[in-house]
């Protein structure tokens, strides 16, 4: 649960001594941060196990609305993959349902952000029975509520699904690497809301990757990790952790064309499949990375190398100002099998607070519950 604001303590022999007019104001206060603390209610947990799902969260003319789409069932087979998703806003004692996409086919991978206060949806990939698994080019303005809409889009130049995908200027879209039917992509697709059109942006400038995370404040990027495809002398292509990170600063003048850099490698080792997301806090800029794995996986989060993969708690940041990693307080529990998290508050006066969603535990169990962390001061130092 997420702590509310702190509040003073005041002594009793202090209280007595308060004037009437003092006792008001501190009557107010406490009004004041009550009211604070009821605007960041949870959901209740998802009806259902979900994994593998892109979350997303909408803030419109003082209501919000939060939408999880697609995913990973607990059976963790073909059979599981959700062609559908639920909605939430404050007020209501449950997530509602919301009915499957158009082909009625489900999903895992699949990118979901909120842009000019509506969510969209892209792509993902779907899984047949003998294994085949294709890309799927979709995307879809979603409006949730008692009579769902899915309005159709330009579908994507290149299908990609476990792409990264952020917002510049609440209006472009971008889709950084991921994976296409056969193998990974460098390509940067960027989607207009406004226009409904797609273009090229300068492209990936490290090995294409896939299960990669990433943030962006204002027009810099952060993207990391991820899995990358190696082919050795002998035997079958293999799937390893990408190591790289890159910087990425897209040009005021050109949303088109971004100045890509690398950067220091994450502390701890790549991750995959984590939460990630950026944030202007009181301390900084800074692009963070929540739990994910060190071992990559299809998607029932058995290892490629045929060995369950261990969920990580440890949460990191790249402070862009002081360009530097710095490691936070861990979370409650381990987690993995994240496609987004959800940003609660950005303010400068307040802790900002972010909402992990469903995903994969130590046992590799697709999970229900909310998983709620506080920013707080980074830790001294992280572990190498």
């Amino acid at each position: 649960m997420i702590s509310n604001h702190s509040r003073r303590q005041f002594n009793t022999h202090f209280l007595s001594r308060l004037k009437s007019v003092s006792l008001l104001i501190l009557m107010s206060l406490l009004c004041f941060n009550s009211a604070i603390a009821q605007q960041t209610t949870l959901p209740p947990p998802l009806p259902a196990a979900v994994s593998n799902h892109p979350v997303a969260r909408v803030a419109k003319d003082g209501h919000e609305q939060w939408l999880s789409m697609t995913g990973l069932g607990a059976g963790k087979t073909w059979r599981d993959l959700r062609a559908g998703g639920f909605w939430w806003q404050p007020g209501m004692e449950a997530w509602q349902v919301l009915p499957d996409l158009p082909d009625g086919q489900g999903r895992l991978a699949a990118q979901l952000v909120s842009a000019n206060q509506r969510f969209w949806f892209f792509g993902g990939y779907t899984v047949a029975e003998d294994g085949h698994e294709v890309s799927t080019p979709d995307v879809f303005e979603v409006r949730p509520g008692s009579a769902a809409v899915y309005q159709r889009h330009a579908p994507m130049p290149v299908p990609v699904d476990d792409a990264v995908a952020v917002v510049y200027q609440d209006r472009y879209i971008y889709l950084i690497s991921g994976w296409h039917d056969v193998g990974n992509v460098n390509l940067v697709q960027v989607f207009d809301t406004v226009e409904g059109r797609w273009a090229q942006a300068e492209p990936w400038p490290g090995a294409g990757v896939f299960g990669h995370a990433g943030g962006i404040i204002d027009n810099r990027l952060v993207v990391c990790g991820g899995a990358e495809v190696q082919y050795p002398a002998q035997g079958a292509r293999q799937f390893v952790l990408s190591e790289a990170c890159w910087q990425g600063r897209i040009r005021p003048d050109d949303h088109r064309r971004i100045d890509w850099r690398p950067m220091p490698a994450m502390p701890e080792g790549p991750r995959y499949r984590s939460a990630a997301h950026g944030v202007s806090a009181e301390s900084g800029s800074w692009v963070l990375f929540f739990g994910g794995t060190h071992n990559p996986y299809n998607y029932n989060g058995i290892g490629y190398d045929g060995q369950a993969s261990k969920p990580l708690d440890s949460v990191l940041g790249f402070h862009l100002d002081q360009q530097r990693w710095g490691c936070f307080t861990p979370l409650n529990e381990p987690s993995m099998d994240h496609r987004s998290s959800i940003l609660l508050s950005a303010s400068l006066n307040s802790p900002a607070e972010f909402v992990l969603i469903g995903g994969m535990n130590q046992k590799q169990e697709v999970q229900q519950a909310l998983q709620a962390w506080q920013l707080s001061a980074p830790l001294e130092q992280c572990t190498n």
